[in-house]
């Protein structure tokens, strides 16, 4: 790679029009400083759009620091891994960049046997320590669940006085904001805590199968462990159960208009309707609790509370079904294929070698499951109940005339939120008046005008002189970064109606394409057509029965939306860099999944 080919300084970019303060929304700590720059500028850093795709509320900033720390933690602290300790990070222009620390080589060897029996532990113990972990997050989930935020009393109840209690109703209040934050600190931890061991894994397979195969395509790698069922599809799984039986208790008609309550008061006046409320209720506990974003936002909304986008994806579902569409996925074929591939790997191998294979197989099939249902229990059930919490908080705060905005206090950082909860509690222990409905609502105006200027920002997709090779397998496997991708985001692609990118699930299709930047535009995905966004998520799966390809600006072979492709038997082209700002909604695409190209065809 060219020395002199590199992306710009953050020092030297300008903050957006319109965001010129938006510094002052996130803590000193995430911010490039002046200070530091001789080192920061040493550093490549590249943006995180694939969890994180929009800019940050101050708030939310609470899951970009929590994740980064204990990814780094179980790196570096808990297994040792050899080559690898935590990804260091900033927030610039709103959106999050990361830079993957590495070990030094000459300290790699000494951590090798501390890793080998950390991680060995954990492998020879996989499903009883796994079972332990649903234990220890159902516990999260139902300390989460148990907090309450009322509002303060006009005195201490009596009852408190007499037994000698000694506290009143502001320490609980405050007692409960601190815990949900540990809550949710612990619910990171445990995220973590077999992650890093699944992706360390299937490293370690396609590593051998590298040097066994030195010519294998990494898809037929990953199609290896490929067509395992995992509780990340089970929404989507029920929503098509719902949508069979609403066709099979001819409830279905009923269904298709007016709005919730409308739709299920019709549904509870037909015979068989009580059978389907029934499997509705049903079904909302546990696997409604699943978001249309990825659980890091204060914005993302889960089903559980806006029950429309349930009932929305099974109408769409309905009406596939009524034109004799089949709306499952294909894990037969894929499993078949996956075999398929392992055996005819597996044959080229002499009998020495082959136990290995199988064995190295066999460990990566077993963990690999981890790597998509943490998504369900953390990030869509844990964090929603977190968040849901915090929004009990916010109307807490607007009954008390702090601000009236209904999601104002994701605009205060969590140290703010602890100041204006003292604020309420000192102000009514006094018996005076807070100072919050005088200093916040003006404050939050101005940081919501802040937020949508950012927004209106693309950022860039890395900062600083890149490496001339890129050797970090966690970078290449999880967001595909490669030196080639480098390459095209600071060149540009040579030709517009050409883009090049990661194949991560393989076919060809041609269709028409949908730009989506937002969960909230899903509903205007029609059949056939092919996704393109910077970035989707697990829980967009209930429309991939609708579309016939996917193209991200970001992603590596080990990305949801690679493994959500695959899974579905979709063509997928990730890491083009740029693929949701070049390509427009209703241009005519050719995707091949296998090469890892988009060609537009037409305008």
């Amino acid at each position: 790679m060219n020395a002199q080919a590199k992306f710009p300084s953050p020092y030297e970019q300008k903050a957006p029009k319109g965001a010129e303060n938006w510094r002052d929304l996130y803590p000193y700590y995430s911010l490039f400083q002046e200070e530091r720059r001789k080192d920061d500028e040493k550093q490549f850093w590249f943006c995180d759009a694939q969890h994180w795709p929009t800019p940050f509320r101050p708030f939310d900033t609470i899951m970009t620091d929590y994740a980064v720390k204990c990814l780094g933690q179980y790196n570096t602290r808990h297994l040792l891994v050899p080559p690898a300790n935590g990804v260091d990070y900033r927030i610039h222009n709103g959106y999050l960049y990361l830079s993957p620390i590495a070990v030094a080589p000459e300290k790699i060897p000494e951590r090798v046997p501390h890793f080998l029996e950390r991680a060995g532990f954990y492998f020879q113990n996989w499903n009883k320590l796994l079972d332990n972990w649903h234990v220890k997050v159902r516990g999260v989930i139902d300390a989460l669940e148990a907090l309450r935020y009322e509002q303060l009393p006009d005195m201490v109840p009596k009852e408190w006085v007499f037994e000698g209690r000694g506290l009143d109703n502001t320490y609980y209040l405050m007692e409960n904001y601190e815990s949900a934050l540990q809550l949710c600190y612990k619910a990171w931890q445990y995220h973590f805590e077999f992650l890093n061991l699944g992706y360390a894994a299937y490293l370690d397979f396609f590593g051998f199968c590298k040097e066994q195969f030195p010519s294998i395509p990494d898809q037929a790698i990953a199609r290896m462990v490929q067509g395992i069922d995992v509780d990340l599809f089970r929404p989507d799984d029920e929503l098509k159960k719902l949508a069979h039986l609403a066709v099979e208790t001819g409830v279905d008609t009923a269904l298709m208009s007016g709005s919730v309550e409308q739709a299920l008061g019709a549904v509870a006046a037909l015979p068989k309707g009580k059978q389907w409320l029934e499997a509705w209720t049903a079904a909302q506990n546990p696997w409604f609790n699943f978001t249309s974003g990825n659980g890091f936002y204060s914005s993302d909304k889960y089903w559980i509370e806006h029950l429309d986008i349930p009932l929305g994806y099974i109408r769409n579902y309905i009406v596939q079904l009524r034109k004799g569409v089949t709306i499952e996925r294909p894990t037969a074929q894929v499993a078949a294929e996956r075999e398929r591939i392992t055996k005819e790997y597996a044959e080229l191998l002499n009998q020495e070698v082959r136990p290995v294979f199988e064995q190295k197989l066999g460990l990566a099939r077993t963990v690999f499951p981890y790597v998509e249902n943490h998504n369900f229990y953390i990030e869509h059930w844990s964090l929603g109940v977190f968040w849901r919490k915090m929004r009990e908080l916010n109307r807490l705060f607007i009954t008390a005339g702090f601000w009236s905005d209904p999601e104002g206090l994701f605009f205060l950082s969590r140290n703010e939120v602890r100041d204006a909860l003292w604020d309420y509690c000192s102000a009514w222990a006094v018996g005076g008046a807070p100072t919050g409905p005088h200093f916040w609502p003006q404050r939050i105006a101005q940081r919501r005008k802040t937020m949508d200027a950012l927004a209106q920002h693309r950022p860039e997709p890395a900062l600083n002189e890149p490496p001339a090779v890129v050797t970090e397998p966690f970078t290449i496997m999880l967001w595909g970064i490669t030196t080639d991708r480098i390459s095209v985001w600071l060149k540009g692609p040579a030709d517009s109606s050409r883009l090049e990118g990661m194949g991560a699930s393989p076919g060809v299709v041609e269709g028409l394409a949908r730009v989506i930047r937002s969960p909230d535009e899903l509903d205007q995905i029609r059949d056939g057509e092919i996704l393109v966004a910077p970035v989707t998520a697990p829980s967009w799966a209930p429309v991939f029965s609708k579309i016939s390809a996917t193209v991200t600006d970001i992603g590596g072979m080990m990305s949801h939306a690679a493994i959500v492709c695959r899974e579905y038997g979709l063509p997928a082209v990730t890491a083009t860099g740029s693929a949701s700002a070049v390509i427009k909604t209703g241009q005519r695409l050719r995707v091949d999944g296998t090469a890892g190209t988009v060609e537009v065809l037409a305008n």
